[in-house]
């Protein structure tokens, strides 16, 4: 295998692998930050015994393997340190200093998993509330989504060092509380969910479009988000928005087969071909979306965002056929969810649910108000719908200049050739 492909191989390894990783070696060194730093230790050996040895017959494994020794490794030293030291136990004591754990025992408690995942063990420790909820957010997609500093600073709309020292802090914190690694109580999870789902949606969301790259979608991501929503939901029964968020992952990976043509060019919902559609999964969000609406009645409480988000694509999965969405319905459940959860990406989806109620030039008016926001700076997506807007008014060469703009936004490449074609249209 060539050097190239022998990289290539190691990144898209460690893009599956890395949050399994995390997570194993977390719950035995009982340190997020450090699990972290002893699984980049497994992937620069990868690196270098690789492009000599080959890549191995089950390279996951290699990776899991050398990396949990690595972790025994530094229990080992920690605890030789420790017994070294034991005539300053008394005040360790005294002063509250971490203790060491004995290797069996950090052993067993790796061995012993009563919920069977490291992934959601990992999420949730990230997401406590001793951090931020946007440190939470930021450094959970660091881990578990495998996504670059880059790319977090830019969904968060913060330069890039300031990100970065976002996430730093957020180790740091997780270390200095001796946060454990492991799933709260079922009497805690409340304040934790909501952060925890938020970060789900943000793993299927890059999966469903890539931020960056030569792929459209990244199906890894999507199962990844799918089965950690499904075990979520298992979790929390009676929490609407976790059934709300599976529904709406659900609903929105039926579309997976045909969002893309075959070559891997995007095809966008108005032109997909909706026998493509999986029956199966539209079927599962269709039954997550009950659940979701029967725990709000329970509760006495309206449906949440994600719900809300749910019913919407719900209405795409029930029409047979594009022009006969029911896009009144879609602009009603829109104004429900900017009442819930303002925003102004909200705001320019509702203005597309408008364009196609009440025509062109009723969305167009709400879109030219939000191209001054700059929380919607570039965002492809703006320019994109202004374009389509204008371009349905007949005024192609404003259309044009929109279309161009939005493609210099876009970092995917897949995204940036659909805008470019249709500016060329």
């Amino acid at each position: 295998m060539s050097a190239d492909a022998t990289a290539r191989a190691i990144d898209a390894v460690w893009r599956i692998e890395a949050a399994a990783i995390v997570g194993a070696v977390a719950r035995m060194v009982r340190d997020v930050g450090l699990a972290e730093e002893l699984a980049q230790d497994a992937l620069v050996a990868a690196l270098e015994h690789w492009p000599v040895d080959g890549v191995p017959d089950n390279p996951a494994a290699w990776l899991m393997t050398t990396a949990k020794r690595r972790a025994l490794d530094r229990l080992r030293h920690d605890q030789l340190r420790a017994q070294k030291h034991d005539e300053l136990g008394a005040d360790a004591d005294a002063r509250g200093d971490h203790v060491v754990p004995d290797i069996a025992d950090a052993v067993a408690a790796a061995e012993a998993d009563p919920i069977g995942d490291d992934v959601l063990r990992l999420i949730f420790t990230a997401c406590h509330p001793v951090l931020s909820p946007d440190a939470r957010i930021a450094l959970t997609l660091k881990l578990v989504a495998g996504l670059s500093t880059e790319e977090i600073a830019r969904a968060f709309l913060v330069p890039e060092p300031t990100l970065a020292q976002r996430i730093v802090r957020a180790k740091r914190t997780l270390s200095a509380a001796r946060v454990p690694f492991e799933l709260p109580p079922a009497a805690e999870l409340a304040p934790r969910i909501g952060s925890v789902l938020e970060v789900i949606y943000a793993i299927f969301n890059e999966g469903y479009t890539a931020t960056r790259g030569g792929d459209w979608m990244r199906p890894a991501l999507q199962g990844e988000a799918l089965r950690l929503g499904r075990m979520l939901a298992g979790l929390a029964p009676h929490d609407s928005e976790v059934h709300g968020l599976a529904a709406l992952m659900e609903l929105h990976a039926a579309r997976a087969a045909a969002r893309v043509d075959a070559a891997g060019r995007p095809v966008l919902l108005a032109e997909q071909d909706r026998g493509r559609w999986d029956r199966l999964l539209i079927r599962r969000g269709v039954a997550a979306l009950r659940r979701a609406e029967a725990a709000a009645r329970a509760a006495r409480q309206p449906l949440g965002p994600y719900a809300l988000q749910a019913a919407i694509s719900a209405c795409h999965a029930r029409a047979p056929t594009a022009p006969q969405t029911d896009w009144v319905a879609i602009v009603a459940l829109y104004d429900a969810l900017l009442q819930a959860t303002p925003s102004p990406v909200v705001a320019l989806n509702r203005a597309v649910a408008v364009g196609m109620a009440f025509g062109p030039a009723a969305a167009l008016e709400i879109v030219e108000r939000l191209a001054g926001d700059d929380a919607l700076r570039g965002y492809q997506w703006l320019p994109s719908v202004h374009a389509d807007l204008l371009a349905k008014l007949g005024r192609g060469d404003e259309a044009r200049a929109q279309w161009q703009r939005a493609a210099a936004w876009a970092t995917n490449e897949r995204e940036r050739e659909l805008l470019l074609q249709r500016a060329q249209r």
